[in-house]
């Protein structure tokens, strides 16, 4: 735009408001902005073209400004999504919301529980501000901070002859029945692509969701799972023996890398980081 006019008319100012405005930054900076040697049209001159690059920045710094304090203000009555596993739900997650709450009230948390590869879909729909999940091989449009690891461990009933092995090749698991958790997790994908490495495909009897029904029927006999090493001793029916080949998983939060985390979310996070517990997804 080389108008003086038609910047006055996008602006909703008159022309001469703009002309004056114009010249007293001129004066003010001591160097001419525009050349006015063509009739009816204006240019930057150098110096107004270094003004224009320095303006631009600074415009960009104060629109920052202003997000970042009303996001501040807004922090204390926003609205977050998070996303988390099912065994995140049972135990993890109620102590760091109820830290977040206790000390936030009036932010609202909308949490949705699924397995970690549905979870990683809707962070890249951005669907999710936020998401407590295993990070492993996550997307390298993802951000994590990583808050455990561990290995899965082979589960069975203390009756199970399993029981009588230090470590478990995973081989010796082909003629076992497999209660698995459901589709959407990365644990369950880890373990049929085990089964596929050792070429067998594994009966499985049952999947859920739910921790305590997975690990309650492990314990009744029904048939073997897998958990992280951290969780295994929470059930003294159940006995966990390390696999041969390691299945080694890291936990954590996740968010996206191409959307801004609120401080909200980031008030959130920290909460979770506060007082680290064991964890499986």
């Amino acid at each position: 735009m080389r108008s003086i006019t038609k910047a006055a008319a996008e602006l909703h100012v008159s022309q001469p408001s703009v002309t004056i405005a114009i010249r007293k930054l001129e004066e003010e900076l001591g160097v001419p902005l525009f050349d006015r040697s063509l009739k009816k049209q204006i240019s930057l001159t150098p110096e107004g073209q270094a003004c224009l690059k320095r303006t631009d920045d600074i415009l960009a710094r104060i629109r920052d400004l202003i997000s970042e304090m009303n996001d501040y203000r807004l922090a204390e009555k926003g609205i977050i999504k998070i996303g988390i596993t099912p065994v995140i739900g049972a135990y993890f997650f109620p102590a760091a919301l109820a830290r977040f709450q206790k000390a936030h009230p009036r932010v609202k948390v909308t949490v949705f529980e699924e397995g970690s590869l549905s979870l990683r879909k809707r962070l890249a729909r951005g669907e999710l501000d936020l998401t407590m999940m295993i990070i492993s091989k996550t997307s390298s449009h993802l951000e994590t901070v990583p808050v455990a690891k561990g290995q899965l461990l082979a589960c069975f009933s203390r009756h199970n002859p399993l029981n009588r092995l230090e470590k478990i090749p995973f081989a010796k698991l082909r003629d076992q029945s497999f209660i698995l958790f459901r589709e959407d997790t990365y644990s369950r994908k880890m373990i049929l692509d085990e089964c596929a490495r050792n070429k067998f495909t594994p009966r499985i009897v049952f999947s859920s969701s739910q921790i305590e029904t997975v690990m309650g029927m492990v314990g009744h006999g029904v048939g073997i799972s897998f958990l992280l090493d951290t969780i295994v001793t929470k059930y003294p029916d159940v006995v966990g023996r390390p696999l041969s080949k390691p299945l080694l998983l890291e936990a954590g939060l996740a968010w996206s890398k191409d959307r801004y985390l609120s401080k909200a979310a980031t008030l959130l996070m920290h909460s979770f980081l506060e007082a680290p517990e064991e964890i499986e997804a």
